[in-house]
């Protein structure tokens, strides 16, 4: 394999920004000492990557003002996009995978938590209480923010984990994927770049390929981001939005420390960033968790949430709580696209809201949960696995196995032998690297088959 040389590496980072549309005809490149020092360059080889550029048409020298980019009509455009598309449709394909079960398989890589888990909420018992509160209401779109009632309920929900905020700051989804696609409707267009954590959320690489994106991968560790590797890319790129999970990460199961959240707040401030708090497993968490959107009040943060794992992923309710004049934005977006609410989804979570019984079940959930933690951790300590964090309670463990440094071959080792496993290279950005790590659901570790297989 040929190596790339120092200036060949600039070449393609700056080539890559104006083709993306980053930088724009006319801008100015950085003087040579100024890019040498801020990337640790030294100014031959900056000289070098300069020439090359402006020899191949993408920048041009102006004598005695700098480098400035061209005109666009000869740079390669965009990511095309049916290629866009068949990125995308890779991880629909492993989004079946995940949301499918097939009978006599083990799913220790499914996403939800089990059935059984949830039955207590009793669904079946709201609807008389729905159609009581304002039958004629049912046949038209709902209100433009979400049903007033919900709204309501969830101020005094955001209140219990020290997020103030009025019903006009918080507009109704049909869940948290939902909600990424109106924020990334509203700020997003091809070749623009986006932050993501780097393993993260699937589902959201998928969005983002689809509308031709450019993702910057952020290290998660096990106290949330990587601060130093956040703030140099933000030194070398614009993105408007980070994409991020504070409690029970997915998929490591790992929680944002308060030390790494403040220092995320300061960082967002200084590069005026939106953090978008994907919180979509907060009934599972313990509300002494640290959250970006506690600390920083809604200024620099939109906070998802959502009821699919908690109660039922039927019931597609979700919302977004922000900055009132950008939540007004995204109502807006919404309507759009979609006209209206889910109005008996919501009058159905209000209700169950509004119970006492709710609470009841988030109790017990969380027992459950940290019952089935403690389980999981010890079936893997026994199968001699290193497990990247140790939460008290966590719908996911991610971990590695000894004899398999490829999470791909183990996952298809045990689909074998009726073991559905999600290994760990789907969450990655690049998903062309080997990667050891598989993340485990809690619930079905204690599964005998499982250990067995693994065992031997």
């Amino acid at each position: 394999m040929k190596r790339t040389t120092l200036p060949e590496r600039i070449v393609a980072n700056i080539s890559e920004q104006i083709a993306e549309g980053t930088l724009r005809e006319g801008d100015k490149l950085p003087s040579l000492r100024e890019y040498a020092r801020l990337y640790g360059y030294s100014k031959n080889t900056v000289i070098t990557a300069y020439e090359s550029l402006a020899s191949e048409g993408w920048v041009e020298a102006r004598h005695g003002k700098g480098f400035f980019v061209c005109a666009l009509a000869s740079v390669p455009k965009a990511e095309p996009a049916p290629q866009a598309y068949a990125q995308a449709m890779d991880t629909v394909w492993l989004m079946r995978q995940q949301f499918v079960r097939e009978p006599g398989l083990s799913h220790l890589g499914e996403g939800f938590p089990p059935v059984d888990w949830l039955m207590d909420m009793r669904l079946d018992k709201f609807g008389r209480q729905v159609m009581r509160s304002g039958v004629t209401t049912l046949f038209r779109y709902g209100e433009r923010l979400g049903n007033i009632n919900l709204r309501q309920q969830l101020v005094r929900k955001l209140a219990t984990i020290s997020i103030l905020s009025s019903p006009r700051q918080i507009v109704t989804t049909f869940g948290a994927n939902h909600a990424m696609d109106l924020i990334l409707q509203r700020f997003v267009k091809p070749g623009d770049p986006v932050l993501v954590e780097n393993p993260g959320y699937y589902p959201l690489f998928g969005k983002l390929q689809l509308r031709g994106v450019r993702m910057l991968a952020v290290e998660r560790q096990v106290d949330g981001p990587d601060t130093e590797g956040l703030e140099r890319i933000l030194k070398r790129e614009k993105p408007r939005l980070f994409f991020m999970q504070s409690a029970g990460h997915n998929p490591t199961g790992s929680d944002l420390s308060y030390r790494k959240a403040r220092a995320i707040i300061e960082i967002a401030r200084k590069y005026n960033l939106i953090l978008v708090e994907n919180d979509a497993l907060a009934d599972f968490k313990l509300s002494s968790c640290a959250k970006l959107s506690a600390i920083d009040q809604l200024e620099n943060t939109l906070y998802l949430g959502s009821f699919s794992k908690s109660v039922s992923a039927a019931l597609r309710v979700g919302f977004v709580a922000g900055d009132e004049a950008l939540i007004s934005e995204l109502a807006d977006v919404k309507m759009l696209l979609h006209t209206g609410n889910a109005e008996y989804a919501e009058r159905t979570v209000n209700v169950i809201l509004r119970e006492g019984n709710f609470l009841r079940h988030l109790s017990r959930l969380q027992e459950r949960l940290r019952q089935a933690t403690a389980q999981g951790i010890e079936v893997l300590d026994r199968l001699g696995a290193e497990i990247f964090c140790r939460p008290e309670q966590s719908l996911y463990l991610w971990a590695r196995f000894p004899g398999f440094d490829d999470a791909d071959e183990l996952t298809l080792t045990c689909l074998k032998k009726g073991i559905v496993l999600a290994p760990g290279s789907i969450f990655y950005v690049d998903r062309r690297q080997t990667v050891p790590w598989t993340r485990l659901n809690v619930a079905y570790l204690n599964d005998p088959k499982f250990y067995s297989v693994l065992k031997a």
